[in-house]
């Protein structure tokens, strides 16, 4: 006989009084009452009432969940967070074991790997492996009591201590690298001696592999964090010799090192082992390279989309496939809307899965905040604040195959009870919550749970909001121990979604030190100061946009005195040109003591030297008429092709030129002219060419060119004709740099050509 569940009995007593103990707690719909009873406890009341409810709130922490699989998705600070307390924070080693993993300790996350900033950035440049520092804040994270004392037979308070050194191992920072491993451990105020034998002695054997192994020189040199180290040399433990690295090495490295601290051996997997990067598409059409520059980013229009390009055809561990397959729970944890969720569910392979596994229970936890770059613009209407609603679109929309069979429960931020000043200062601060328009979300076929799942402690002793481990875990249990009355919703007032039909691959196949790799050689050999050489190189780094093929044109920067500038500064202040002559790009020797200054010269420069030599003549020819002047007339004749060396060929060029509004001869396609009022602006091609180049890479740098695009944010008025020229011509212009400038060409950034998915 099947017993029945103490759950339902419960609650069918309690029921059963027209008046009863549920109507103390608050919220609309049953699940919520309960997520809240186990969250907050039971309410203030009279006996009669709160008896039962105490009742039930007991039953519910007596819900056994130690088997249950539990599969976590996200990136770094929201997915540990969830896990078992943000690892980076000095908090953490006090209450390290709280967390999902305190009631599921048969908990796997997985991981995005595709961040690039930081001390993981740093390693990228060396070693031709995934983004580690998610991993490492998550694998930290994972540590559970229970598998320390059941490894190394500690109590609770070996257990801490061992935490406490963890968390110094792990987050330790340095700029200039260690003579040694004991200086390290040293400033680092690690003794490993405290840490269990067989503990120590694996750590003391990935810290002697960071100080003697070949492949770690360079790492060592740049400023790092000691936990990236640790992992990355877990994963070398096992490859001989050479940089490249199989999966299984990787996944091995990251099992090795997972069980030697105390966590599951999968506790964390990569959502794949092939190196990726993140790719954000705006509404303006500017596509931008690198989740650390996305992020950054201050386009003033709506991100789009974002996709994941990966260096060769990705790799999807079976043991993520197999770990989805199991799941009961499956669950999408808070962090950057379109750098941590998203670029995992672009991973082949891996929605699929998802999708699946019908009988999981499917919970996507909401950010609490707008993320500037990211969420603060709305793409259906760029006016108004961002909903819940809005995160939904954005992941419907970015989400190969759209939402479906994904997720159908949430669990939302009550903001009811977070006093308005707290509110108001964060606002004053740039931080504004993600509002819940429950109605819209119901339509659209979700259950929105709102619930108290920040943590009172933070609010109150630091005036600080943000997801509490232990109150989301309880939120989790009390939605698993009542799943059957989770209401079904059909999904509605959503479109058709777009399914891409094969992953983005670099057409180089490169990874980012590779990259950087093929870059070297060409800049080694041009002439230029070697303090100069080593910003030019930070600067390709950073923009990972510009191809290889971009330098070929450069035989080296030149400093140049003030006072000998060659120049003409009549019509604008630009403190660096390219030399087609002598193939040089030429900066005021003043501008190279001021780095964004340098940045921005440069990158003028480098977009200049694309066009090459490909003016023969020049010239401003006077426009008068009865002996008055009217302005002028600039002239640009072509150099044969034969002798133009240029990166763009000859149906570039002219579209390029036309772009610019040069006007092609009817009788010689190789001159160009524009006639210019006395009074009007005006940039020239090379000039324009350069700023263009510069303002799509990064917008802060050119003002000039930004305000002309900034037409684009303008609704389009059939009241003047010449309105939509303009902004059609601007859209061309961005078109132009991203397909044909920077070439990515790829049908999938091009939505008229992804096919609609009508399932």
């Amino acid at each position: 006989m099947v017993s029945k569940n103490p759950i339902n009995e419960v609650l069918e007593e309690l029921a059963a009084d027209s008046c009863g103990p549920l109507d103390l707690l608050p919220q609309e719909e049953l699940v919520e009452k309960l997520i809240e009873l186990d969250v907050s406890g039971v309410p203030a009341g009279p006996e009669v009432l709160t008896d039962g409810l105490a009742s039930l709130a007991a039953q519910l922490a007596t819900i056994n969940t130690e088997d249950v699989e539990v599969v976590v998705f996200g990136g770094g600070t929201g997915l540990s967070n969830v896990i078992g307390g943000d690892s980076r924070t000095p908090g953490w080693s006090k209450d390290p074991f709280q967390g999902v993993k305190s009631l599921f300790p048969n908990t796997r996350s997985i991981v995005c790997v595709t961040d690039d900033g930081g001390s993981t950035g740093e390693l990228l440049k060396d070693l031709p492996l995934i983004a580690l520092g998610d991993i490492r804040r998550v694998l930290l994270s994972s540590v559970q009591q229970e598998r320390l004392a059941d490894h190394y037979g500690l109590g609770r308070g070996g257990a801490e201590i061992v935490a406490r050194i963890l968390f110094g191992l792990f987050n330790h920072r340095f700029t200039i690298a260690p003579d040694s491993i004991e200086s390290l451990l040293k400033n680092a105020q690690v003794e490993l001696s405290l840490l269990p034998k067989e503990m120590a002695e694996g750590i003391q054997q990935l810290l002697e592999l960071i100080f003697t192994d070949e492949r770690f020189q360079n790492p060592l040199k740049r400023p790092h964090c000691l936990g990236n180290l640790l992992l990355a040399a877990s994963i070398y433990l096992g490859v001989e010799s050479g940089y490249s690295v199989t999966p299984a090495q990787v996944l091995q490295g990251l099992k090795t090192i997972a069980e030697l601290i105390g966590a599951l051996p999968e506790a964390v997997l990569p959502c794949t082992t092939t190196p990726a990067n993140l790719k954000a598409l705006y509404a303006n059409g500017i596509l931008v390279t690198g989740e650390n520059r996305s992020g950054s980013a201050r386009r003033g229009f709506p991100l789009d989309r974002v996709f994941v390009e990966f260096a060769q055809q990705p790799h999807v561990p079976e043991e993520v496939i197999e770990a989805i397959g199991r799941a009961q729970i499956i669950v999408f944890a808070p962090g950057s809307l379109f750098t941590s969720i998203i670029p995992i569910l672009q991973v082949p392979s891996l929605t699929e899965a998802i999708r699946k596994n019908t009988s999981a229970l499917k919970i996507l936890v909401t950010n609490l905040w707008v993320q500037k770059g990211e969420t603060d613009l709305v793409r259906e209407n760029p006016r108004r604040r961002f909903y819940v609603s809005d995160m939904i679109h954005a992941y419907h929309r970015n989400i190969p195959g759209g939402l479906k069979g994904l997720f159908e429960t949430m669990l939302v931020l009550d903001l009811h009870d977070i006093p308005g000043s707290v509110l108001q200062r964060y606002a004053l601060e740039d931080k504004i919550p993600i509002y819940l328009d429950k109605t819209r979300v119901r339509q659209m076929g979700f259950n929105p749970f709102e619930t108290h799942i920040f943590s009172r402690q933070a609010l109150m002793e630091r005036g600080v909001i943000q997801h509490d481990p232990t109150s989301l875990a309880k939120a989790l249990r009390a939605v698993w121990a009542t799943r059957d009355y989770v209401p079904s919703r059909q999904k509605s007032a959503l479109p058709a979604a777009y399914a891409m039909q094969s992953p983005i691959v670099r057409e180089d196949k490169c990874t980012p030190d590779q990259r950087i790799a093929m870059m070297l050689p060409l800049v080694e050999k041009m002439a230029m100061d070697d303090k100069v050489r080593s910003a030019v190189l930070d600067i390709l780094w950073r923009y990972w946009d510009i191809p290889v093929s971009h330098l070929e044109f450069i035989e080296g920067i030149e400093l140049v005195d003030a006072e000998e500038w060659p120049r003409s500064q009549k019509w604008d202040n630009i403190a660096s040109f390219y030399d087609p002559d002598t193939r040089l790009i030429k900066i005021k020797e003043e501008v190279f003591q001021r780095p964004y200054r340098f940045e921005f010269s440069f990158l003028i420069g480098l977009g200049q030297s694309l066009l090459g030599n490909y003016a023969q003549t020049k010239e401003v020819l006077p426009v008068e008429e009865n002996g008055e002047s009217l302005g002028s007339m600039y002239r640009l004749l072509l150099r044969p092709v034969s002798n133009r060396c240029c990166f763009l060929d000859e149906q570039d060029l002219s579209h390029f030129l036309f772009l610019s509004r040069m006007r092609p001869s009817t009788q010689d396609p190789s001159l160009f002219t524009r006639l210019v009022n006395s009074d009007e602006g005006f940039t020239p091609p090379g000039l324009f060419f350069g700023l263009t180049y510069v303002w799509y890479l990064d917008n802060r740098f050119s003002s000039h060119i930004d305000y002309k695009m900034a037409v684009s944010r303008m609704a389009v008025s059939g009241v003047i004709p010449y309105h939509a020229k303009t902004v059609n011509r601007r859209r061309d212009i961005v078109d132009f740099f991203r397909k044909t400038v920077f070439c990515h060409t790829d049908p999938a950034y091009e939505e008229k050509q992804m096919k609609l998915n009508e399932d």
